[in-house]
């Protein structure tokens, strides 16, 4: 578990005395790994910078690859004669999950992609602190940093990719888009429906899934003031990915994975192109989906995967296919007898 965290409007203002403590030397940075959207935004002059502290900024437009991890691990090794202080990830999914997989590999050996996996990291990361400015991916509190490999997309799940301290500052979020706002606010929804109706579910899981529903239906089918809305969706993504972290995802994940892997559809988006199609595995999930969709006006692209070949569906089949622990989670020990390749492919010509 993340064991600091600190909430609240405004609370961005204290990141320089939670820093000052953990800096090991005036020789050894902090390094910012900051959405590329608050560079015009004179952001840089408020984030709380001494010696030889670096800002890169970053797009979140495609989804974080090991390769993107390995030549900023790269980049930081050439630069400082001394390892970084600390990571600091500022921005979504995207830049949360690169800032914990840099964390991990500028302290082990070899490249990102060997720790693709369950438990393959031996050494801790570095110190990394996370400022989600988007609420829903759940990647500040996750023990996961999802990134497009050369041969899959698939996360570094260890005990050390977790950040150790997060910081909640709702006041990030006035920012979004609708239509982000929308497809990552129903990343922690479809995470909440695939956690609660799975069978890994236990009670540790379910407690944090029933609590970050209870406030996803608050938020997109209730009525209540833009200041609690962004408060109350964050708080729901912290839980919905506490919820995450001690059971698993299902459907909607495995089958984004393979549209992400293929055509770098981004997830948030990808998993609402899924689950609208997935009323047979989560009827009362999907109905109130199409609630929220309807009472924000947000019409979902259509023909996503009309002009792909026979190769394209079998690349995303197998990728899907491959997150073994998703299908069972659904469907349960015995999920191949109910998903089969055929069958996917063609849950994949409706999108």
């Amino acid at each position: 578990m993340v064991p600091r965290v600190i909430f609240g409007s405004g609370c961005f203002s204290q990141l320089g005395d939670i820093l000052l403590p953990v800096r090991k030397s005036s020789e050894a940075p902090f390094i910012f790994l900051v959405d590329d959207f608050f560079e015009n935004e004179g952001f840089a002059k408020q984030l709380p910078l001494m010696f030889n502290d670096e800002v890169i900024f970053i797009s979140a437009d495609e989804e974080p690859k090991t390769a993107q991890v390995d030549a900023l691990v790269a980049r930081i090794k050439e630069k400082f004669d001394e390892l970084p202080s600390g990571i600091i990830g500022i921005g979504g999914g995207t830049l949360l999950d690169l800032a914990k997989a840099v964390a991990i590999m500028l302290n082990n050996h070899g490249v990102a992609k060997d720790y693709q996996g369950w438990d393959l990291v031996t050494r801790p990361a570095l110190y990394h602190l996370g400022i989600p400015t988007i609420s829903g991916t759940g990647a500040e509190v996750s023990r996961t940093t999802v990134l497009l490999g050369p041969d899959k997309k698939l996360g570094i799940n260890s005990d050390y990719t977790t950040y150790d301290q997060v910081l909640l500052d709702p006041d990030f979020t006035k920012t979004v888009p609708k239509e982000q706002w929308f497809y990552t606010g129903m990343d922690c929804f479809i995470h909440c429906v695939e956690s609660l109706t799975g069978t890994y579910l236990n009670a540790f899981s379910q407690s944090y899934g029933e609590k970050a529903m209870e406030l996803c239906l608050e938020v997109f089918l209730g009525d209540i003031p833009e200041e609690e809305s962004r408060e109350k969706l964050m708080m729901a993504s912290w839980h919905g990915g506490m919820s995450i972290a001690y059971s698993q995802v299902g459907i909607a994940h495995a089958m984004s994975y393979g549209l992400s892997y293929l055509l770098g559809v981004k997830h948030g988006i990808g998993n609402c192109l899924v689950f609208q199609h997935l009323e047979e595995f989560y009827p009362k999930g999907v109905a109130q989906f199409k609630q929220m969709m309807a009472k924000h006006g947000i019409e979902l692209p259509k023909g996503i995967c009309a002009n792909l070949t026979q190769d394209d569906f079998d690349i995303m089949v197998n990728v899907s296919l491959g997150l073994e622990a998703l299908w069972e989670n659904a469907l349960g020990p015995d999920w191949k007898k109910t998903i089969t390749p055929q069958g996917l492919q063609a849950m994949f010509q409706k999108i």
